[in-house]
């Protein structure tokens, strides 16, 4: 989507940068209605609590201080040397253990030739502070030292109180409502009357402000009432509880708790978004307070949001994969929800992948939050390949910094005796997982079902977990040939009902993933690993006709052909391939999918559109062809930089 609100109208309640965010709004092809809501106080004489903090500080009485922000911390030491001066300010608050929120207090300490003991990642909120002062060690008798910003947050000092430190809180600085609050009223006025599209927040502050005043007009219920068909952006963590203790969602938050990345992010996927809220709020949800797998897409509903209705049918995706015309090329990346996403990581904590994947309300959520971020043309449910081994007798675990491993692994012939022959019903989850999403995800994107491909699975199966060499794998596979082929039976039935399971529940195409088939030479795929992934692709085309089976190999070019021969009507590519040699070998009787680079996500933003116009140079106008990386998103990249990706492909082959 390009970066433009599409001359929305975008409410600010920005101060010290107003100028700035209506630079950006009108840049971005918005209108801005900017109500600044904050006015800083600055201390111009030591309080009470300051001077109880100086004294404490000189006597050598804090243990730990804890700051909060880059501001405070250069008042703190302009204040002391204002009024005090007896010390050198950063001699002595080196003498303790300092704790700095994030980037900014840490630059101000390193004006100072310091550096903080523990520096919190953004985003943050009370919560990962409170976690990185424990870390420091046991708490009790510490003397800390809370260097406060305007408002103070009392669960951060109860919960160091609840592990026995006393604490010290330091205001060092207030923010006041500004001396003429007719903006921000007529903004309140504004956002009831329906005339607002967009409201951005960029601190807890301005939430609280704003309803501070809607109080004094007696609009807060109205205003919390109007925030349903808004598209609410907020900067990060903090601010967006503020939102939610004042009685509504925000709709976006980046990744990174940056001003220009809120900016840039709701302009690009705010339309979707808008559209999104506005008719789910016609089909009578609470967007107040609602997860994306309450969505409601019903027709009715749109058109009363003023839409035009869509189906299935209008795919793009689906398009093609049937080789049909397409307005652009399609484009979804393998792993689209994963680590590289906070919001993933958020929802991730506490479970254990396998516990993840059996939370069908969760593997939809994070299924529907990657196309909300990203934009793709398709969604891919959130699951894992090894799953079905658990209804076959193994036994999967996964361990941090290693993987997966099976505590059971089948070696010999023998051990083919205890193996079940698994069932899709085990796996019912994933199919609950399928039919959230299809309910909630806009009805003409895509939705793809998936499962591991035979020598795939087998090769965890046999192996125990992860290997270089695949000597296992292919030692039975060569000398038992008779145990090898039973035991892929056995798993291209069991995954085969998967696939039907899943395109039963809502799925409108399937992939089938060999991560390592390309271990094998083409010699002995085909002989050993084709016949199953083949009888497969024929199940689900007699069962199911019509749903697209894409097949997906990695590490060897040479599998392209053989891929094809499974029956798949998508090939695809990993990035070995050379995608226009693959494209003729092919032939135009198939679609492909594929194949950046993904190490490319790495690079500049305009070293990326180079390699995505190369890529694309290399189809021209051939029929049938999705765009993907060539293997997944990794845990370190940019999620931002995925977005742009997804733009730049969208965008450059328009038509």
């Amino acid at each position: 989507m390009p970066l433009d609100f599409g001359q929305s109208t975008v409410a600010s309640f920005e101060s010290r940068r107003e100028d700035v965010v209506r630079g950006m709004i009108t840049k971005h092809g918005g209108e801005p209605l900017c109500a600044p809501t904050m006015r800083e106080v600055r201390m111009e004489s030591l309080t009470d609590e300051l001077q109880a903090f100086y004294d404490a500080l000189a006597g050598g009485q804090i243990d730990t201080l804890v700051l909060l922000t880059g501001v405070g911390t250069r008042m703190l030491g302009e204040l002391y040397d204002q009024h005090i001066g007896e010390s050198d300010f950063a001699a002595m608050i080196d003498r303790c253990e300092i704790v700095a929120r994030g980037p900014k207090p840490t630059a101000t300490l390193r004006g100072w030739k310091l550096k903080p003991d523990i520096e919190v990642d953004e985003p943050n909120t009370w919560v990962q502070l409170l976690d990185a002062v424990k870390s420091t060690g046991d708490l009790t008798g510490k003397r800390i030292a809370v260097q406060e910003y305007g408002m103070s947050r009392p669960e951060l000092l109860q919960g160091l109180a609840d592990a026995g430190a006393d604490v010290m809180r330091v205001p060092i600085y207030n923010w006041a409502l500004p001396e003429d609050t007719e903006p921000i009223k007529r903004a309140i006025e504004a956002i009831v009357a329906g005339d607002v599209d967009y409201a951005v927040f960029f601190s807890a502050t301005q939430v609280y402000h704003l309803f501070r005043v809607a109080d004094e007009m007696d609009r807060r219920a109205a205003l919390v009432e109007a925030m349903r068909r808004v598209c609410v952006g907020s900067v990060g963590p903090i601010t967006s509880e503020a939102i939610v203790d004042c009685g509504f969602q925000a709709d976006y938050e980046p990744d990174a708790p940056h001003m220009t990345n809120l900016m840039q992010e709701l302009a690009r996927r705010g339309g979707d978004l808008l559209q999104k809220k506005r008719v789910a709020h016609a089909n009578g949800v609470n967007t107040n307070s609602w997860r994306r797998i309450d969505m409601d897409w019903s027709a009715a509903g749109v058109e009363r949001a003023g839409y035009e209705p869509t189906t299935i049918e209008d795919s793009v995706f689906l398009k093609a994969c049937r080789r049909e015309p397409v307005p652009h090329t399609p484009v979804w990346l393998m792993r689209q929800a994963g680590r590289y996403q906070r919001p993933y990581r958020e929802l991730r904590a506490g479970y254990t992948m396998v516990e993840f994947c059996r939370d069908s309300a969760v593997a939809a959520e994070v299924t529907l939050m990657a196309v909300d971020r990203l934009g793709t043309d398709a969604a891919i449910i959130f699951q894992d390949i090894l799953l079905p081994l658990e209804s076959m007798g193994f036994g999967l675990e996964y361990v941090k910094g290693y993987g997966p491993k099976i505590d059971n692994p089948l070696r010999e012939r023998e051990d083919l005796g205890r193996v079940q022959p698994g069932s899709a019903d085990d796996l019912s989850y994933i199919d609950e997982a399928v039919r959230l999403t299809r309910r909630a995800l806009r009805p003409d994107i895509a939705l793809i079902g998936f499962v591991g491909a035979p020598f795939t699975v087998a090769s965890y199966a046999i192996e125990g977990g992860k290997s270089r060499d695949f000597k296992h794998t292919k030692s039975l596979m060569l000398r038992d040939t008779e145990t090898w082929g039973r035991f892929m039976g056995m798993l291209s039935d069991l995954l085969a009902s998967c696939l039907i399971t899943q395109i039963d529940a809502g799925c409108d195409a399937v992939q089938v993933f060999d991560s390592w088939a390309g271990v094998l030479g083409p010699d002995y795929y085909r002989q050993y690993v084709q016949p199953h992934t083949r009888k497969m692709v024929e199940r689900v085309h007699t069962e199911r006709p019509g749903v697209p089976v894409i097949a997906f190999a990695t590490g060897n070019p040479a599998l392209d052909v053989p891929l094809k021969e499974t029956g798949a009507d998508v090939v695809g590519l990993d990035w070995r391939a050379d995608l226009a040699e693959s494209l003729e070998r092919l032939g135009a009787d198939v679609a492909v999918q594929g194949n950046l680079d993904p190490t490319v996500m790495y690079a500049t933003p305009a070293r990326m559109r180079e390699e995505v116009r190369h890529l694309l140079a290399k189809v021209g106008d051939r029929p049938g062809y999705v765009f993907n990386l060539g293997h997944g998103m990794a845990p370190d990249m940019d999620p931002t930089r995925a977005a742009e990706l997804v733009d730049m492909v969208q965008q450059l082959t328009r038509r």
